[in-house]
């Protein structure tokens, strides 16, 4: 089996912590249970740690603040990745401390100690894990490995109903001509994806709020500090969640 759909197969959901930061739930996979996963599948296996002309293990920029690097190695292919340095709330860390504002006031950030470098290497090295597929899925905010998902998709209660139809409800599918149910049965029962959710909720609060700019609402508060900057295409649907919530409080005060 190759490597990647070997490790993209473990369940790692009982070795993860979750936490909590400005309204959004992170997922954390333990460190010395990836690698000894790993190491157990292919002992031959080995990661690398970047370290700069001082022998010290990450890279500053004044105003960007702190990156590491880190690279794994197995079966003779090699993934890198990259990680900064954050503190609780996500925000970068510097090497002194510094305020920024946010529509609830100001906000500190501490100066980065070597024990945050450090935390944020082993987080890295996970990081980099999920590259060739150990709680990738993590990352990608499901649940489940592909493997397991297609089984509880599969799966059927012995006696319960299957369908809307079964069940004694006709749904808006059924009424349609016989050549057009089945995509229209397909599309009711496909769960909403990360787009759709904000798509859908965008054009709700364009119909419902006077001079309504996504976009502007979303920078305003990226840049207060309230949110996270990550891209749609990268969010989980809680992030997603939140991002509408708190767009809609801002519309929602503007309109008092």
């Amino acid at each position: 089996m190759a490597v990647f759909e070997d490790l993209n197969g473990l369940n790692i959901n009982g070795h993860t912590e979750e936490k909590v930061v400005s309204g959004t739930k992170l997922t954390y996979l333990s460190w010395p249970w990836a690698w000894a996963e790993v190491k157990k599948r292919y002992p031959g296996a080995h990661y690398d740690i970047w370290k700069n002309e001082q022998n010290l293990p990450y890279a500053y920029d004044p105003q960007t603040g702190y990156m590491v690097y880190t690279s794994v190695t197995i079966e003779g292919i090699t993934h890198e990745m990259w990680l900064p340095v954050m503190d609780g709330a996500n925000k970068a860390m510097k090497a002194a401390p510094y305020k920024y504002a946010t529509r609830y006031g100001e906000k500190n950030v501490d100066a980065a100690s070597m024990m945050d470098i450090n935390k944020t290497i082993m987080r890295c090295l996970v990081k980099n894990l999920a590259m060739f597929g150990l709680g990738l899925y993590i990352y990608a905010g499901e649940d489940l490995p592909e493997g397991e998902k297609e089984e509880k998709k599969d799966e059927k209660a012995p006696g319960k109903p299957q369908n809307k139809q079964e069940n004694g409800t006709v749904t808006k599918a059924d009424k349609l001509p016989a050549g057009k149910q089945e995509g229209a049965k397909q599309a009711e029962n496909k769960p909403e994806t990360v787009a759709d959710f904000l798509s859908r909720n965008i054009v709700e609060m364009g119909q419902k709020y006077k001079d309504f700019n996504f976009k502007n609402a979303r920078d305003q508060l990226i840049k207060g500090g309230v949110i996270p900057d990550i891209p749609s295409a990268m969010m989980t649907m809680d992030q997603a969640k939140q991002l509408i919530d708190e767009v809609k409080t801002v519309y929602e005060e503007e309109a008092s």
